[in-house]
């Protein structure tokens, strides 16, 4: 477990330095936007491999149950992430979704974490998903008191419902191949029951 743990704090530590915004301007204006920009996708791409590679060889190796999910957790998981991807798209998409969310893409990741929290009962679940979890909600606040959405136009009411619709259908169908194809492709496990 101990790649799961330096990946999400590689990868939670980078993101939470973007909270810090004086210690981020000064990062900025030391080593340049191009640079910072470069230096902190890289290191949080080698934080989510860090969390990948880790969280499998926990899976595979080192299984530690701490609760039994009842069944229906599952189901209300599959409804949650389906939220959740729907505000990922709408985070692209302004209109009455973000406008009414101010941050959807964080209100995305704590469905998301939420969801895999109560339908997953082992330790390295826990710890990832509620690492996540915490962060966005932390994110959120540190948002909220910045209020970045006022400063990019967040208080104007979106025309019309196409975006809406659009973040629905966008969505939708990246749930619909994350849930059929991706999750057990990348993460290894399906999501849906297999059928005898």
């Amino acid at each position: 477990m101990t790649l799961l743990v330096l990946g999400l704090i590689l990868f939670l530590g980078t993101h939470s330095f973007s909270m810090a915004r004086g210690l981020r301007a000064a990062a900025i204006g030391r080593i340049g936007p191009g640079p910072f920009k470069g230096l902190y996708s890289l290191l949080s791409l080698a934080g989510i491999v860090l969390i990948a590679v880790g969280y499998g060889q926990y899976r595979a190796n080192g299984y530690i149950p701490v609760w039994d999910p009842p069944v229906w957790t599952r189901h209300l998981a599959l409804l949650l992430v389906l939220v959740s991807f729907v505000c990922f798209a709408a985070a692209y998409l302004p209109g009455r979704i973000k406008q009414r969310l101010k941050h959807p893409m964080l209100a995305g990741v704590k469905i998301w974490a939420f969801a895999h929290l109560i339908a997953n009962g082992d330790l390295g679940s826990i710890l990832l998903f509620s690492s996540f979890l915490a962060w966005a909600v932390v994110a959120r606040i540190s948002v909220k008191r910045r209020d970045v959405a006022a400063q990019h136009g967040g208080t104007a009411a979106p025309a019309g419902w196409r975006n809406d619709i659009l973040a629905v259908a966008i969505g939708g169908a990246a749930y619909v191949a994350f849930v059929l194809w991706l999750h057990p492709l990348l993460i290894g496990v399906p999501v849906m029951p297999a059928r005898a």
